[in-house]
Formats: C-alpha cells, structure tokens, sequence
C-alpha cells in the first residue's frame, strides 16, 4: 500500500523545496502549492489526510483556507506554519481546528515528528468517534453533568493533538485528573506522565527540578540528576501552578517551548527532548499577565486550548455519584458495612457551596467512614467542620467588613516581618484554614503551607 500523498502549502519558493526534500527524503508522498487557490485545487484533488499550511498566503488568509479544508474533509490534519510574531494567530487557528502549530525556525526532527504524530492520529480517528464510546467519562473522572460532558468532550478532542493544554479551575476540581486522561488518551500514553507542582518547590531550586542539573553544578549536586523535562522525554510534562513560576524561569521554559531543547544547571551543551506539555493553575491566567506576574509571550505559547474545570457547586447531581462512589471505595479499604447515604445528607450534599470543590467531598466522605461505621451515612456522622458550613448564611448575606489592621503597629518592621503578621492574621480570621486564607490573599495555598514550614523551621 503505497504513503497517503500529503499537501504542502507554503508560498515561498525556497522554504517550498526545504520542506519537500525533508519530507521527500523521510519517505513521504507530497504535493505542493504555492497559494489558496492552487492549495484549495491540489486539496480538492486527492483530499490529503495531513496538510501543512503556511497562514501567510499572497491570495487569502490562511485561516480561512483551513476552515474550508475542514469543511470539505473534517478528518484531515492540519498543521499550521508560522512566524514567531504571528502567535496568536496560530493560536486562533489550534482553537478553530488545527491539529498542530508550528513556529518558525524549527528544524528538521520537531516538523517530522509533528506529521508523524498527525499521521498515526488519522488512523485511528473512526475509532476515537465511536458513538458508542462517547458517554464514557475518560480516565478517573465520575459525573455526566453537562458541564462534564464538554470538559470529556475537550479531553478527546485535544488529547489526539501535539497541542499544548491549558487547564484552570478552582482548587480541588481535577485539574491533573483532566492532563492524566489527556496523556492517556494520546499517542504517547506508553511513555511518561511526569507531574511538577511549580508552587511547591522552592524558586531556587525549581530550574533544577525542571531542567536537571551535573553534579557539582551548586552546593548539594552530588550527582547527576535529570529534571522532569527529561524524565518526560517522550510522554507529557504536567506543570501545575504554572501562574507561580518564578519569573527567570518564566524566560527559560519560553525557550525551552520554542527549541524543544533543554540546558541542566551547569552543563555545558544543551539536549533535545521531545515533551507535550499540559499546564493548569487555579488563577485567572490572563488577570496574571495583565498584573505583570506572568509573560505574555509565554501566556500565548501555553494558552493553545484551554480547558476550564468546573467548581463542583455547577455540577448538579454529580456531586452526589461523586459521594456514592467514594462511600463504596473508602469503605471496601477500611472494612466498613456503609452501603447508602442517607436523603437528607443528600440534600445538604446538594445544596453545600462545597469551596474546595471534589478534594473536600473526598475529604468528607473519608471523615466518615474512618469515623463511623453502619448501614447509611447520616447527618450526626459529619465532620463538625461541615456543621458549621452548613449553618454559615448563603452568599447572599452581606459579610462584615473585616477591621483595619493599624499601620502604626507595622511602622519599622522588615517587609518580611509585615508579611509573616498579615499571612497569620489573615489565617486565625478563617478559622485556620489555609486555602481560605489563600483566597483572600490571592495566592495558591501551597505557597501558603511553604512559607509556615520555612517559619517553624526557623523557630
């Protein structure tokens, strides 16, 4: 069976024969084109499974001649080309239905690798759109709310594309369930899932948890250590928090995003790796940029498709599937005879604004079942913490002004003292809730937790 015949689309004359010996010498059939109207023919003619699409065409906007293509053939593969200062719309082409972006300059390993991928995801997408499949949540995710349904829909969507992701969602809503089951559901499920919380890890030592480091490269470095970006090589790097990235680090992950190479801390020449990444924090990543904290060249090379997780309060009934499924596994572990929850826990499970979302359902229902045994789960059995949640008024209700704090008492203090009294009052005027907390201070709680331990390890 002879290679399916692949549709170049490239209006410069000598990047036209660049592209066409590459792809010639790798074994691959291609036809080319020079502009949108000999590109729409030559596509017409033998309706390629993959195109590569040059946005910037002398005759037409190269985004609307991939809107045609799709329309003509759905299943095709489109990967677009373009300049490093057309970003954004590479972006708005991923998001209309474009396989794959690439940025000039690439070379000749990271093109061939994008076709190839684009190439083994036609085969299989009868397959992937099986009706029947469609309903079946993706990975460990439970509840068919509609919200939910959009979010698997997403996943399946994108999880087939070399596309970076972009999740966001509050705390506790399944944002590394979502990039799991988008690396399970890829090409390259046989390789690597590595998970890196960058809001865990202190800023000094971030680059060498991310990039790796030779031994004697800093105080500590007895050895050689290879970082996540290596340890994914092949598979997907989940960075988590991403919207806590030290801002140096900010520079050197751009760099890494647009060579696909990586330089250990102290090493001398750099490596190829070759990584999907999926990224997700619980901030506005956008508000992030305006605020300074966060590149915008970086914002635009991450924020290819995002996908939003739903808070569990605009889930509906899932929160109760979600409560059910977790009674029958918590209880299997501990030897527990729980079978049922009672209604009226399922109502107030209902009707709870449920601020940590499905980590605090999860938490609860754990609670219970170390805690109690019987038959069903009822109201007496839950945590008193809940109690008091379930008798706080609604959002409704206007809250007290909190009292200001008084200058005069921060006058000749250090910026870190200032900082330390405002984290400590903040958290005894939420009951010793860090994530709440964290909320009000717009930070991620584990920055939070990571500053208290560095306090008490101080004395």
């Amino acid at each position: 069976m002879s290679a399916p015949t692949l549709l170049l689309v490239e209006d410069t004359p000598s990047l036209q024969l660049v592209y066409q010996s590459v792809l010639r010498s790798a074994g691959h059939a291609v036809r080319c084109a020079g502009d949108a109207a000999s590109g729409l023919a030559a596509f017409k003619a033998i309706l390629p499974p993959v195109v590569l699409l040059d946005l910037m065409l002398p005759d037409r906007d190269g985004l609307d001649l991939m809107r045609d293509f799709l329309t003509l053939r759905p299943e095709t593969r489109v990967i677009v080309i373009t300049a490093n200062g057309s970003i954004n719309k590479a972006v708005a082409a991923m998001r209309a239905g474009a396989h794959e972006f690439l940025v000039k300059p690439f070379d000749e390993q990271r093109f061939l690798a994008a076709i190839d991928n684009a190439l083994s995801g036609t085969v299989n997408a009868g397959a992937a759109a099986e009706p029947a499949r469609a309903p079946q949540a993706p990975g460990d995710f439970i509840g068919a709310s509609e919200p939910m349904r959009q979010v698997y829909a997403k996943i399946r969507s994108v999880s087939r594309s070399m596309a970076t992701v972009f999740i966001t969602g509050e705390s506790g809503t399944g944002k590394e369930l979502c990039a799991q089951a988008v690396h399970d559901l890829s090409s390259r499920a046989g390789a690597p899932f590595v998970p890196l919380n960058c809001g865990a890890i202190p800023s000094e030592l971030l680059e060498s948890e991310v990039f790796g480091h030779v031994k004697g490269s800093f105080t500590g470095a007895l050895s050689d250590k290879p970082g996540a970006a290596a340890a994914a090589d092949g598979g997907t790097l989940f960075l988590d928090e991403i919207c806590e990235l030290d801002p140096n680090l900010q520079t050197k992950l751009l760099r890494f995003l647009q060579t696909s190479t990586i330089q250990p801390v102290g090493a001398t020449r750099p490596r190829k790796v070759n990584v999907r990444i999926v990224c997700a924090t619980n901030r506005d990543p956008l508000q992030e940029v305006r605020r300074g904290r966060f590149r915008e060249d970086l914002y635009y090379r991450l924020h290819v498709v995002p996908i939003h997780m739903p808070p569990l309060r605009d889930r509906g009934e899932d929160v109760v599937t979600i409560a059910e499924a977790a009674l029958a596994r918590f209880a299997r572990e501990e030897g527990r005879r729980f079978q049922t929850i009672d209604p009226e826990v399922m109502t107030i499970f209902r009707r709870l604004d449920w601020p940590g979302n499905v980590r605090q359902l999860l938490n609860v229902i754990r609670h219970v079942v170390v805690l109690n045994d019987g038959a069903a789960v009822t109201r007496a059995m839950l945590p008193i913490e809940l109690h008091h949640q379930i008798e706080e008024p609604g959002p409704s209700a206007d809250p007290a002004p909190p009292p200001r704090v008084p200058l005069e008492g921060l006058v000749g203090r250090t910026l870190a003292e200032i900082e330390r009294l405002v984290i400590e009052e903040t958290i005894a005027r939420h009951g010793g809730s860090v994530p709440k907390a964290a909320r009000v201070l717009d930070v991620s709680p584990s920055t939070l937790y990571r500053k208290i331990e560095a306090w008490q390890a101080r004395g």
